[in-house]
């Protein structure tokens, strides 16, 4: 632990010198010196991750680097109570017997095996990113999951990291599945069928590659469940295969699940309709069902909050959304921008690899809102040198969802699936755990994305 913590000064601080050096002033650098040892200390250091996002805060404010109002400006609160609301919602279907459910349909597929298993969860996990976003789709599928293996008495690590794979690809594939990708849709003018057309078909591709990866990477935890489920089929078939009843609660829970996620597929829409601020709808949806819930009961109200909703790993995100807002405050994200236009100068295939690698790289360490709002500009730029935008923005979609599944902080996603993992099972994923596949796949689906992006006409 002290060899990782020397470690982890040393990169900070040279991060901050290297800096200075080329010419970043000094809050540019405190800034960059200051998120790095919070990225870094949450990699070397899981454990104490709230830690790391507590001291640097707080490091920020004492050196003046940024003031009270603009962090908490940055702070992304409407995802935090959009990720309450849902929890909340999560909570409910948990106690009222949706995961049940799940597991019994899923258990009652015929001549399940772990192989079909994987596909179903991987195809399922990007429909429910792709349909709602990434964040709610999670939040459920690591429920389910968990809720299965339980049933199975099997190790959920592999599956959990699978789903969330799956999920920041599915992420890619709509408007809705991402917030980043609502940025750029209103920055670029491209619409939801666009969307569709172009981006669905290499999200499908790309997910078709991740699960034959998977396979092969996890193929001695499939032969468990295998056995698992043979097992459970020697034992278990007649009840499986029986239709299980639903009660009044699982209804209106249902319900109540179903009207939330049609609010938010048609989020943009009903913000167009009712004249509301981008995304206000996102947080309206989860906070009438969760307003609802606690008038409906209200005697477990306060467990909802106080037990289903994972606080450490939402004060965790609020303050280091703060932080990376903070490099975009000083200006420091603005150096490297201009410096990449300057590099690529007016060569469309050039600048389209340099934004898909950099944004697939730094999603992987950095939030990939704040990046993907860095670049925005710089793309917008390039319109006066007759510079075809449309590689670009799709080049900044891709790259800024796929990166985000080479690290542990690579998504929103990702750190919420690994809380609820460490909360209901005392499982601790490493760093190294993650980022062999994690790295394989979001090298070999970037990759897919470049080529598309080069060769084929129709994304030009």
């Amino acid at each position: 632990m002290i060899n990782k913590f020397i470690v982890l000064i040393i990169i900070a601080l040279g991060l901050g010198l290297a800096a200075c050096s080329i010419g970043l002033d000094a809050h540019q650098a405190i800034a960059i010196s200051i998120f790095s040892a919070s990225i870094l200390g949450t990699l070397f250091f899981w454990d104490f991750r709230l830690s790391f996002a507590f001291m640097g805060t707080a490091l920020l404010f004492c050196t003046k680097t940024i003031d009270i109002a603009h962090f908490i400006a940055y702070s992304s609160l409407e995802v935090i109570i959009f990720l309450v609301g849902m929890m909340v919602l999560v909570g409910l279907l948990k106690e009222c017997g949706f995961f049940t459910l799940i597991t019994h349909i899923l258990l009652g597929v015929k001549h399940l095996s772990a192989r079909k298993f994987v596909i179903i969860l991987s195809v399922v996990s990007m429909l429910m990113s792709a349909s709602v976003d990434e964040v709610t789709s999670i939040i459920f599928m690591v429920a389910a999951i968990l809720e299965i293996s339980d049933h199975l008495k099997i190790n959920p690590t592999p599956y959990v990291i699978i789903s969330v794979l799956a999920t920041n690809i599915g992420s890619a594939a709509t408007v809705l599945g991402n917030p980043i990708g609502i940025l750029i849709a209103t920055k670029s003018g491209l619409t939801f069928e666009d969307f569709i057309v172009k981006a669905f078909p290499l999200a499908l591709v790309s997910l078709a590659v991740t699960i034959g990866i998977c396979l092969l990477w996890y193929r001695k935890a499939f032969k468990e469940m295998d056995d698992s489920i043979k097992h459970l089929k020697n034992n278990e078939i007649l009840a499986m295969q029986k239709p299980l009843s639903m009660g009044k609660d699982l209804r209106v829970s249902l319900a109540i699940f179903a009207a939330t996620l049609i609010v938010i597929s048609l989020h943009h829409r009903l913000e167009l309709l009712l004249g509301l601020d981008p995304n206000t709808i996102l947080i309206i949806a989860p906070l009438f069902a969760g307003s609802f819930i606690f008038i409906w009961k209200r005697n477990n109200a306060r467990k909802y909050i106080e037990k289903d909703v994972e606080w450490w790993t939402l004060l965790f995100f609020l303050l280091l959304f703060g932080q990376a807002g903070t490099l975009r405050y000083t200006g420091a994200t603005n150096v490297l921008a201009k410096y990449l236009a300057g590099m690529t100068n007016s060569s469309l295939n050039m600048l389209t690899g340099c934004i898909l690698w950099i944004s697939s790289i730094f999603s992987a360490i950095l939030d990939n809102v704040v990046l993907v709002a860095t670049i925005i500009p710089v793309i917008q730029d390039f319109k006066v040198l007759g510079i075809n935008l449309q590689p670009l923005w799709w080049a900044l979609l891709f790259g800024g969802c796929f990166g985000g599944n080479i690290t542990l902080v690579g998504s929103t996603a990702n750190i919420v699936a690994l809380g609820i993992l460490e909360k209901e099972k005392k499982i601790r994923i490493t760093f190294m755990q993650w980022f062999g596949i994690g790295l394989t796949v979001g090298l070999i689906t970037t990759a897919i994305v470049w080529i598309a992006l080069l060769f084929i006409p129709f994304y030009r």
